[in-house]
């Protein structure tokens, strides 16, 4: 769906009328479908952990992640030649013979209602323990301990901090026309755990984390007309940031969570302003005449890039501040929207449209080169893990709609299947300090 679509949609659906729902129970869960892997990825090991009880498969969860980053080729189980726990259990001639550079061992014993974890990760070819430890936590954490453990192994093997502990938030929708129902929720970085933020009759649009991970903006079109809120994560409460006759839309947190980039109409052209948390006072960025959306901010909390047709077909471009002149980012497609910077400022994810549909994209900052991250051509609105290892996306996948993980070194994508409707609009939170 291009951009001018996105804002026709906007601006003409319409709505049913029904009451908010805050904070509510979890939903379906999005559910995990890696389909193929990354064979060019480090081979590593993780071996099923010794563990019983009503527990998760921990070792599948760490698995998967580090599947996931592109960076690592999990081995099959029946693959491996044994099923030890600890390394004395390790007969390390064994895996020497096979495939595996590194190792991931395991335990899980219940401690009264907590859970009480050890693991270890070996290398293979010298038998050395390059990390280990001890994690205790509450009996229903144990997803939430299988990604600390990954994030520990992808750290120590990539000397990159892991963003598997971290969070998604995405939108789905459910129902028919007539009855139809929007939900905002966040969930494990895997998609697992949901929690929904907001349940609402009225189109839910366009999240964007506060980078402490505390708080959700995003669109909403109750009342029948679209309005920017603001939502505390942890108390439900929320107040409404922008409520100016026409379009409101796009909301994006600065790095330093003290403004908001937004798309408004209040003047008659969709152009991009800036609005200061603490005072409210909005700046105007953009008087092209054209139509501006989709702000994103650079790392240095100052330049911002965004979607402009102002040459006819949507392209992007930046701006460092409202008397900057727009310095235009792409020039190679006849179509480049949903501008997405990664955490180091270097590369940017965007969406690119050829005669086949619509594909995610990398593209280098410094010397403009692109990549394909996404093979199918109904993909849109790519998001950035906070390491910048991967990239979440929505796909079309039928009548319906799935998100999509790629790593952003290109590879094989897993998919995060909703079974209940359609889900869309993901964004990836930050790290959790």
């Amino acid at each position: 769906m291009t951009v001018l679509a996105l804002l026709h949609r906007s601006l003409t659906a319409m709505f049913l009328v029904g009451a908010l729902a805050f904070v509510m129970p979890a939903q379906a869960a999005l559910e995990i479908d890696i389909s193929g892997g990354t064979e060019s990825g480090v081979p590593i090991a993780v071996v099923p952990f010794d563990q019983s009880g009503d527990v998760d498969d921990m070792a599948r969860i760490i698995g998967d992640d580090l599947a996931r980053s592109g960076l690592f080729a999990p081995i099959a189980r029946d693959a491996m030649p044994g099923r030890p726990a600890s390394p004395d259990q390790l007969r390390i001639d064994d895996w020497r013979a096979g495939k595996a550079r590194y190792l991931v061992l395991g335990q899980v014993e219940p401690d009264g209602d907590r859970l009480r974890t050890r693991f270890y990760l070996i290398d293979v070819s010298s038998g050395e323990r390059l990390a280990g430890s001890q994690i205790t936590a509450g009996a229903s954490a144990d997803r939430s301990v299988a990604h600390r453990i990954s994030d520990i192994v992808y750290e120590e093997l990539t000397g990159e901090r892991g963003a598997f502990s971290t969070r998604l938030a995405y939108v789905t929708e459910r129902g028919s026309p007539e009855d139809r129902t929007y939900t905002l929720q966040i969930a494990d970085s895997d998609g697992a755990d949901p929690r929904t933020v907001l349940q609402s009759p009225y189109p839910i649009m366009s999240p964007s984390w506060s980078p402490d991970g505390g708080r959700l903006a995003y669109v909403s079109f109750e009342g029948n007309r679209s309005a920017i809120w603001v939502q505390d994560l942890s108390t439900g409460e929320r107040y409404q940031l922008t409520d100016f006759p026409g379009i409101n839309g796009a909301p994006a947190w600065s790095p330093r969570g003290d403004k908001i980039a937004v798309t408004l109409s209040k003047d008659g052209n969709p152009d991009i302003y800036v609005i200061d948390l603490d005072t409210r006072r909005s700046t105007q960025w953009t008087r092209s005449g054209a139509i501006e959306t989709e702000p994103s901010w650079y790392p240095d909390n100052r330049t911002l890039a965004f979607t402009s047709d102002r040459f006819g077909q949507p392209q992007i471009f930046r701006k460092a501040g409202p008397d900057d002149r727009a310095r235009r980012l792409t020039f190679d497609a006849p179509y480049a929207a949903g501008p997405r910077v990664s955490p180091d400022g270097e590369r940017l994810a965007l969406v690119v449209r050829d005669d086949r549909g619509f594909y995610v994209a990398e593209q280098a900052l410094e010397d403009g080169e692109r990549t394909l991250l996404s093979r199918d051509g109904g993909e849109e609105r790519p998001s950035y893990a906070p390491n910048g290892a991967m990239v979440v996306y929505a796909a079309q996948s039928g009548s319906g709609s799935v998100l999509k993980i790629s790593p952003a070194i290109g590879g094989e994508p897993q998919t995060l299947s909703y079974d209940r409707g359609k889900v869309r609009d993901p964004v990836w939170g930050p790290f959790n300090d």
